[in-house]
């Protein structure tokens, strides 16, 4: 028996007017219905809460201000799952809320008890219906797209495989709306630069994500050690072809086989960085080669104004970003230390710009 993860998009379930459509909910319930029925456990991360509270709100349009998106996605959320609900009642499936907030995958105890959560649930049977927490989300500390939130979540339960539903049968060479020869990329050994650029940015007015985000999610998994698979939502079957593994049935990317730690996870891919530290080539041999904390010795320039315990991008001279990390000064200690030796420094702080446990080298 396996775990899976499965997210759909605003787009997929919801349509022009930001109304949820019954019918592409059942096409989606009947096919995670199947995964169940065949033993594998799923775990459902569904976006369309703002979506849906808009016509109910007597909107047309998605405002801008927090506050009142934070109500709509409030008045939303209940509808999103009030027709999870009917529908998965006719296939004899009971479905459980579980909003979470970035915070839950940052804190120890908070980890701890989303997963203990949602394992229970997943034991008694249940369907956990996964959403961000948007109706409390704070603008700053959010996950922006629930792609990203997905991809911890699968992180967090061990999920062998997580699907990306999307309006699109996969990513493509180009985008295929302008591109007629575009051909699907039915496999990614690693998520590098090059194909970042290739994914652009948003998709619809709808949604958050787009190809971009997706791909920025099934990064987080493969650095997690599972498999991930964008998908189109509107394929007869599709949740069954992607977790066979079918030509054709999307785009996977293979899981790493370095695996990090949730909390070097979460720095990596789910907090934004408020600065940048550039480094010296000395610096940067210490970090990728030998696992050692970032010193004051090694920083040629600080850029951005952050705080203590603020993500941060590391580079080189050459402005290539090759680590994130945490860091433990404010832009303008770490700027005045810059290039300082330890024994030149103040007795009473912590010398570490970067400890080694909050630092994460990236791929380049």
């Amino acid at each position: 028996m396996t775990t899976v993860v499965v997210k759909i998009g605003t787009s997929s379930i919801t349509d022009a007017s930001g109304s949820i459509e019954v019918a592409a909910v059942e096409k989606l319930c009947g096919e995670v219905a199947a995964v169940r029925a065949a033993g594998d456990r799923v775990v459902l991360v569904s976006s369309g809460a703002i979506a849906a509270g808009l016509p109910a709100m007597g909107m047309s349009t998605r405002p801008a201000d927090l506050a009142t998106l934070q109500a709509i996605a409030a008045v939303g959320q209940s509808r999103l799952m009030r027709t999870y609900d009917d529908v998965l009642a006719g296939l004899g499936i009971t479905a459980g809320q579980v909003l979470l907030a970035p915070l839950d995958f940052v804190h120890r105890q908070q980890y701890l008890h989303a997963r203990q959560t949602l394992l229970r649930l997943l034991d008694l049977g249940v369907l956990p219906i996964v959403n961000e927490n948007d109706a409390i989300a704070d603008d700053e500390i959010r996950f922006g797209d629930n792609d990203r939130l997905a991809a911890l979540v699968a992180h967090l339960i061990g999920a062998s495989t997580l699907v990306l539903l999307t309006d699109t049968p996969g990513m493509f060479t180009a985008d295929p709306r302008l591109h007629a020869d575009a051909s699907l990329i039915e496999e990614i050994v690693e998520v590098d630069h090059e194909l970042e650029q290739l994914a652009g940015g948003t998709g619809t007015a709808r949604g958050s994500g787009g190809m971009a985000s997706k791909l920025a999610a099934a990064k987080i998994a493969a650095w997690s050690g599972v498999r991930a698979v964008i998908a189109g939502a509107n394929r007869p079957g599709v949740l069954a072809a992607a977790l066979a593994g079918d030509a054709g049935a999307g785009t996977v990317v293979r899981p790493r086989e370095r695996r990090l730690s949730a909390r070097k996870l979460w720095i990596a891919f789910a907090v934004g960085a408020s600065g940048t530290i550039v480094v010296d080539d000395g610096a940067r041999r210490a970090l990728t080669e030998r696992n050692t904390s970032l010193l004051p010795a090694g920083v040629v320039d600080v850029v951005g104004s952050f705080v203590a315990e603020s993500a941060v991008e590391i580079t080189g001279r050459d402005g290539q970003v090759f680590a994130k990390g945490l860091v433990r000064h404010p832009a303008h200690r770490v700027k005045e230390w810059a290039g300082r030796r330890t024994s030149d420094l103040p007795v009473d702080y912590p010398h570490e710009v970067i400890h080694r446990d909050d630092l994460v080298v990236l791929p380049t």
